[in-house]
């Protein structure tokens, strides 16, 4: 392993496709036609599958709901709300506000891709290094820096939208009132929009850390010759 990481080193110390050929002309006959583009490319297919297998499940119904990993679960402001509807017989209309919640980060997240896309287009080499020497989310680290702000100013509207598609914005504006009502409670008005933004966020890097720790950590997640061939040097 020391050996490998001495060569990866000596090969990510060259600047240009041709310097860098020349020293792998000259490397072991097991360690040739590793290049800047295979590196490259490498991530970004490891990207592009954990976008494709991981990501597009979130779009679909209990995408989030029921998945543990990614579960949107109520902001601390409102979990006495849940409890208070649930102890006065209200369970089924609690169980809908934190479904409505999910259904509005499911629909938001098919806004995603493109943005991820592009980022993934414009991974370079020296990112692509930094990442394969880094830790078990570094692409995901580095997929969150560049998309987090595009995602976020997306999903905002969508969320929006999708709280009146689903009924969400309806079924929350009763359970709040109803707790409102409540004696002796304190009246709650949280940005529901934003929270769930932040959450659905959250969920999507999940997701792609998840398929990022697989293809790391297990080969036979590397489900092409270039994934064998780039993940094999950090191994």
């Amino acid at each position: 392993m020391k050996k490998t990481i001495l060569i990866l080193i000596i090969l990510l110390s060259f600047n240009t496709c041709a310097e860098l050929q020349n020293v792998v002309n000259q490397l072991p006959q097991g360690n040739t036609g590793i290049s800047q583009l295979d590196i490259g490319n490498g991530l970004r297919e490891a990207l592009d599958l954990g976008i494709d297998k991981q990501v597009s499940k979130l779009t679909s119904q209990d995408g989030f709901y029921k998945n543990q990993l990614v579960k949107i679960l109520l902001p601390q402001e409102l979990r006495k709300v849940d409890k208070a509807l649930r102890d006065i017989g209200l369970s089924s209309l609690a169980d809908s506000g934190l479904k409505a919640l999910n259904r509005a980060a499911e629909d938001a997240v098919k806004e995603a891709t493109p943005i991820f896309v592009n980022a993934v287009k414009g991974i370079t080499f020296n990112d692509a290094k930094n990442i394969l020497l880094g830790n078990d989310n570094a692409a995901t680290q580095y997929l969150t820096g560049k998309t987090q702000t595009a995602l976020y100013s997306k999903f905002n509207p969508v969320i929006k939208n999708s709280f009146g598609k689903v009924g969400a914005d309806r079924i929350w504006a009763n359970l709040i009132n109803k707790y409102n009502a409540i004696p002796l409670t304190q009246n709650v008005n949280p940005d529901l929009t934003d929270y769930v933004t932040k959450e659905a966020l959250k969920g999507v890097y999940k997701m792609i850390a998840v398929e990022e720790k697989e293809i790391r950590n297990k080969v036979s997640s590397r489900t092409s010759t270039l994934l064998q061939k780039v993940f094999a040097l950090q191994d």
